[in-house]
């Protein structure tokens, strides 16, 4: 993809996949792309070069509309849940597109998210930063995505909260979903990471196995603090 905004290019060509089921992470420094090269896979930028396709078929040029349609979700990392709605009412909103009974991926969200259900009558705007994060999630699941796209899913909590939400994370690929994410917490992330990229001023600096980035001396030195 390349992809800029204005005259200047933020990508210059780099490529990201994600299989079935699959965790793929993408890390780097501040201003590598990261974050632009979700919202171009989004539909929300659009791109110069390259394409976008979900079970082979290309989607480059469909609204993001359309992308959620075809079966994606994408969690913002902030604003992303109606504060003065309930957990429930929140969840609801994730189930625009469907006509049928959603009652059930309720459920399994509820199960996914215990806490969320013992809140299920709780304003959203009254949770914590981790528990927002769970609805946040948990609305996108509602759409019953393909892949699931998650922008600095831990930003702001605590690590104990971290660790949980990663567990939650590897909990919904095991339910065959694609998960997409960016996360500056590099050496966690690329630990649950069936494969990751390392982007660095646009370009793919490194790509390989969430295990061999980490073990990688180069990844280690220059992006994960040794």
């Amino acid at each position: 993809m390349v992809v800029g905004y204005g005259g200047a290019d933020i990508l210059h060509g780099c490529s990201i996949a994600v299989e079935e089921g699959e965790i793929a992470v993408i890390v780097g420094p501040n201003g590598a792309g990261k974050s632009t090269a979700m919202k171009a896979i989004f539909g929300m930028l659009d791109l110069k070069s390259g394409e976008v396709k979900i079970n082979g078929e290309d989607i480059t040029s469909i609204s993001v509309f359309e992308r959620v349609k075809k079966g994606m979700a994408f969690v913002p990392q902030s604003n992303n849940v109606f504060t003065s709605l309930t957990v429930e009412e929140n969840l609801e909103m994730g189930a625009f597109l469907r006509d049928d009974n959603v009652s059930d991926t309720i459920s399994e969200v509820f199960d996914l998210f215990p806490i969320l259900k013992e809140k299920r009558n709780q304003e959203a705007g009254e949770l914590s930063g981790g528990q927002r994060q769970q609805v946040a999630v948990g609305r996108a699941l509602m759409t019953k995505p393909k892949v699931l796209m998650l922008d600095e899913p831990t930003a702001g909590v605590s690590p104990i909260i971290m660790d949980e939400l990663f567990d939650k994370i590897i909990d919904v690929s095991k339910t065959g979903i694609s998960i997409l994410m960016v996360e500056q917490n590099a050496k966690q992330a690329l630990n649950i990471a069936d494969k990751g990229f390392v982007l660095t001023q646009g370009i793919n600096k490194f790509t390989d196995s969430g295990k061999s980035l980490l073990n990688n001396p180069e990844v280690r030195k220059s992006f994960l603090g040794g």
